[in-house]
Order: structure tokens, then C-alpha cells, then sequence
């Protein structure tokens, strides 16, 4: 196995422990919002660089999933969801962390959906990748 394949299975352990985290959250009944989506909008950022990784891409150093999702079309692969509807998990990645309140940008429900698509699309790409 490639150094980069490596490297990309390790972003996707990281991504799907975020995606369990944020799926132990989710069925909370007192987890916040922002709390759940941080892990949703981890998953999906470390998913996203798994990918990138596994195909030799370079990337900034980001939270911003839009830019990310960008990049990945940007190499030939096709997303499993619209680039700019990564863009509502982003402000969960800092900005909703350390404010009091957050705007409902999505429900929970739609962060999980956006966080199981991505991460078993790239789970599928890098399985790919690596045969």
C-alpha cells in the first residue's frame, strides 16, 4: 500500500469515528445542534480529504467543505451531493462552537445525510483506490 493510501484509510477511521460521535449525539435528546453538526462537519471535512489525499491532491489547510468539494471535482471525481450543500455543515467547524446560539442552517438529520453520504462515498473511492 501506497504512503498516500495509507494516509487517506487514517483520515477515514478519523472521519467515520467523527460520524459515530456525531451519531451518538444526534440521538441525544439534550445534545445541542452545534455540538452533533462539529461532528458531522468533521466527518465530511476528513472524508473529503481522504479522497483528496488517495488521489496525490493537494489542499489547504481548511474547514471549508465547499472549497474541498470543489477540489475533489476539480481532480474528475464526481461528489455524492452538490459542492455548495457541503457549505451548511461549514460554520459548524468553528464558528458555531464557541457562540451561544446557532443558527438552524440545517436539522440534525440533514447534517447525518450529508455526513453518511459523503463518508460511504469515500469509503467506496478509497477501497477503489487502493486495488
Amino acid at each position: 500500500m501506497t504512503p498516500s493510501i495509507e494516509e487517506a484509510h487514517r483520515l477515514l477511521r478519523l472521519a467515520e469515528r467523527d460520524l459515530q460521535t456525531y451519531r451518538i449525539l444526534a440521538a441525544h435528546p439534550d445534545a445541542s445542534l452545534a455540538a452533533a453538526c462539529f461532528h458531522a462537519q468533521q466527518s465530511v471535512e476528513k472524508a473529503l480529504k481522504a479522497v483528496l489525499t488517495a488521489h496525490g491532491a493537494t489542499f489547504p489547510r481548511t474547514h471549508n467543505l465547499e472549497e474541498l468539494g470543489l477540489l475533489v471535482a476539480g481532480i474528475g471525481i464526481s461528489l455524492p451531493v452538490p459542492a455548495r450543500d457541503l457549505r451548511r455543515l461549514t460554520p459548524f467547524a468553528v464558528d458555531f462552537r464557541y457562540d451561544e446560539e446557532s443558527v438552524a442552517l440545517l436539522t440534525t438529520e440533514a447534517a447525518g445525510l450529508l455526513a453518511e453520504s459523503v463518508f460511504q462515498w469515500a469509503k467506496a473511492l478509497i477501497e477503489a483506490a487502493r486495488q
